[in-house]
């Protein structure tokens, strides 16, 4: 047995009553904050865009879109990836080569349920296997430092997602993550030197196409059954060799993502936390600050510190302003908060920001970098009115050691909803999610598709 045939057998084999009672929970609580993630993304420049993308070439219309419409189920895939993904405010995962948002897979999982009628014990047993692959994978497979995106190990992910939600047997599930897996093997310039906007829409295009191989496989397509051991393939080509034994894998791994605090890149929210404390604790003037200085682990100052991945002082537009240690830290000491509405291109462009951010030091320290990814470890150190104000953080609120509870979580929801939905509406959909093992999948997309969309 191929590798590949290996996870389509424990995909296959996967039951909703395999979930624990703290697994089901914990990926509600991931439903119910991707979702208020994506609400708040509506009004997204690239989103608009897409929507009318999505409105042009939808084809068929068999799958909900977030804010209303319908689309193929592809198309609807990419579309509600994309909201989930633009804000970049969704959970992560953090494996010690390799860092990923799980959530990301939702698009793909409610498209094929949907389609498929699928219950909402359905959606939850599908994007509990999504989360597994791509954790599992991100263990094992770390693609980062080769050259690739974590989107790679995405490809199998959403595909085993989609596949389980679809009711695929073992073979076409197979053919579907090695059609995925084989097809689409994203780079790393998607989040290094000048970001674009394909750096929010890498993965909801992973989302569409590992979609469209499952319904290529459901279709009777095959794809290479040694995708991953094969002459060429993901461990020859790109990975390197790695053992994983699939059989063995459980549901759990949803339990061990993180969620986001502040709508700022994962690695910075253990330091915007610290800045935050120190601001508030000292009532410190953000105008008498003199220096800035952050001690933090090395794929924090490599992805958002100035590190490998290119200068961080440089802060032209939101795909870069949130992913630079230097910005996200001077913005929320300015405006004690760090959401949405730090990223509007004036507040980005503003002389206030644009020289705090200046005096911003991020350092790696070598003993946090050798407890990554089990701590998230830094020192903020804020010299301002000649007195220097220290703290010394290990982890945060929404990181797996301090869980964000339903309640924090039904918060940010509401927080990022508001603009687009009412209250009845709003109290509607943290229920639907609440209760979703009890309920028809359809029911939550009859409620996603009552959330106003903005007037072009």
């Amino acid at each position: 047995m191929s590798i590949v045939q290996d996870l389509a057998a424990f995909v296959d084999d996967v039951a909703y009553d395999h979930l624990s009672v703290d697994a089901t929970q914990q990926l509600k609580i991931r439903v119910l904050d991707a979702l208020g993630c994506a609400i708040g993304a509506l009004d997204g420049e690239p989103i608009r865009a897409l929507r009318e993308h999505v409105a042009d070439f939808g084809g068929a219309e068999q799958a909900s879109l977030i804010g209303g419409g319908r689309a193929a189920p592809d198309r609807a895939a990419l579309y509600n990836s994309a909201l989930v993904r633009y804000l970049d405010y969704n959970d992560s995962y953090l494996a010690e080569g390799e860092t990923g948002h799980p959530s990301d897979n939702l698009g793909s999982v409610m498209a094929a349920t949907e389609y498929a009628g699928g219950s909402g014990k359905a959606l939850l047993t599908a994007l509990a296997v999504a989360y597994q692959v791509q954790c599992r994978l991100s263990d094992e497979a770390p693609v980062r430092a080769k050259g690739f995106d974590h989107t790679v190990q995405g490809q199998y992910a959403a595909a085993a997602g989609a596949a389980k939600a679809l009711g695929l047997d073992p073979e076409q599930t197979a053919n579907a993550i090695a059609i995925s897996g084989t097809a689409h093997n994203a780079l790393r310039v998607t989040r290094t030197g000048e970001i674009s906007h394909w750096k929010g829409l890498a993965y909801p295009e992973t989302g569409f196409t590992a979609t469209h191989s499952a319904f290529l496989a459901m279709r009777g397509i095959t794809g290479p059954p040694e995708v991953f051991e094969g002459n060429k393939g993901f461990m020859h080509s790109i990975a390197g060799d790695f053992e994983l034994g699939w059989s063995e894998e459980d549901l759990e791994r949803v339990t061990g993502t993180i969620i986001k605090k502040y709508n700022a890149e994962i690695h910075s929210q253990a330091t915007l936390e610290g800045a935050l404390e120190l601001k508030r604790k000292h009532d410190i003037d953000s105008s008498n600050i003199e220096k800035i200085e952050i001690d933090t682990f090395d794929v924090a100052v490599d992805i958002i510190g100035g590190g490998e991945e290119g200068d961080k002082t440089v802060v032209r537009r939101k795909e870069e302003a949130d992913h630079s240690l230097h910005y996200m830290t001077a913005v929320a000491l300015l405006d004690d908060q760090v959401l949405p509405a730090q990223y509007e291109q004036g507040r980005i462009e503003a002389g206030d920001v644009q020289s705090l951010l200046r005096k911003v030091e991020v350092r790696e320290n070598p003993e946090y970098s050798a407890r990554f990814p089990e701590h998230m470890v830094c020192d903020v150190r804020i010299h301002a009115d000649g007195t220097v104000y220290e703290t010394h953080k290990e982890d945060y609120e929404g990181f797996h050691t301090k869980p964000m509870a339903w309640d924090t979580v039904s918060e940010k929801f509401t927080r990022l909803a508001e603009p687009y939905t009412d209250s009845s509406l709003r109290e509607d959909l943290i229920g639907a999610v609440q209760d979703l093992e009890t309920l028809p999948a359809a029911d939550l997309f009859d409620l996603l598709s009552r959330v106003e969309t903005p007037e072009e």
